[in-house]
């Protein structure tokens, strides 16, 4: 059981995948956020059919799962109905981790949390003990999001916007990780950083 949990957050390709699997060759328990965010939504879920609802038919593809392509862009271009997918997801989501971390082995867990600056912060997570920022450059996340997703400037930049700004980020964070640098550098703060919550988790 661990009982000390950190959250670790940052914009769209900020790198927060890397810093996670990082966590996890050290032996720490990771519940991602994205992947209970798809087990929420999963063919026959309550969550599925609470999304079905609210946006339509439209939104499934043919085997009955969500057509998540679909969804993306409707939700980056309606700021009102990413709003609406948020309040369906996003408490399932938090009971999924909480569940996940509290039952994980080692002194310690990690939640990765995407959208936790949007998703309510502290409010909306009170079990955690602590919150990691991976920060990067605007510039940097636009340029990552074109190589990695194939997709134009326009669409980047709208993912961007969507989400929180790197100042109100920022303002929830207890320990950043700055990622625009070399990997070999990432490995030595997610190591420092491991030994840090080992001791505040035995304290």
């Amino acid at each position: 059981m661990s009982d000390f949990i950190v959250a670790v957050t940052g914009g769209v390709a900020s790198g927060k995948s890397a810093v996670t699997g990082r966590f996890e060759a050290l032996g720490v328990f990771v519940a991602d956020a994205d992947l209970a965010a798809r087990d929420v939504v999963a063919p026959g879920s309550p969550g599925l059919a609470a999304v079905a609802a609210a946006f339509g038919g439209d939104v499934l593809a043919g085997d009955g799962s969500l057509d998540r392509a679909a969804m993306r862009a409707w939700v980056f271009a309606d700021a009102e109905a990413r709003r609406q997918l948020e309040a369906i997801i996003h408490p399932r989501v938090r009971e999924q981790l909480q569940v996940d971390c509290a039952a994980a082995p080692g002194r310690y867990a990690i939640a990765a949390i995407p959208l936790l600056a949007e998703g309510g912060g502290r409010a909306a997570y009170p079990w955690l003990h602590r919150i990691l920022l991976v920060d990067v450059p605007v510039a940097v996340q636009r340029a990552r999001l074109i190589q990695r997703d194939g997709v134009d400037v326009t669409l980047a930049e709208r993912m961007i916007a969507a989400q929180a700004t790197r100042a109100e980020r920022l303002a929830i964070a207890d320990d950043v990780i700055v990622n625009d640098g070399p990997l070999e550098l990432l490995a030595t703060q997610v190591a420092a950083l491991d030994r840090r919550y080992r001791v505040l988790a035995g304290g």
